[in-house]
């Protein structure tokens, strides 16, 4: 298992990226917004431009979510679509569901209630 902290605002946005069997597990922490995103969009980049195509968000330390950072993850979608693969979100508070769910975009995303379910047997 591969484990690394990404992110130089501490207690503001730092996001843990680790692998797992297929898939890159991506958990950023703190807020997500026009500020921090390039702190999600690198490691997504780096792991798709490295060929992991199976990326799981684990949503469940983060608190706020805006509209950069729901299109970072969109354009993650899209480039791992592309490829084969895809993204998937794990156990979004309630504050970002909602942010998914007003914006419909929870509609292109695979959504699982925990990081245990999203990741495969």
């Amino acid at each position: 298992m591969y484990r690394q902290h990404i992110g130089s605002a501490p207690g503001r946005f730092r996001v843990e990226v680790r692998t797992v069997g297929a898939s890159e597990v991506l958990t950023p922490v703190g807020e997500l917004d026009h500020h921090t995103a390039e702190l999600l969009r690198a490691p997504l980049d780096r792991a798709l431009d490295e060929g992991r195509t199976r990326l799981v968000v684990d949503c469940s330390r983060l608190d706020f979510c805006d509209s950069t950072g729901l299109n970072v993850l969109l354009g993650a979608r899209l480039r791992a679509d592309a490829a084969g693969g895809g993204v998937h979100l794990a156990g979004m508070l309630p504050t970002v569901a909602r942010v998914f769910e007003i914006t419909g975009a929870d509609a292109v995303f695979t959504v699982h209630e925990s990081l245990a379910t999203a990741l495969p047997d």
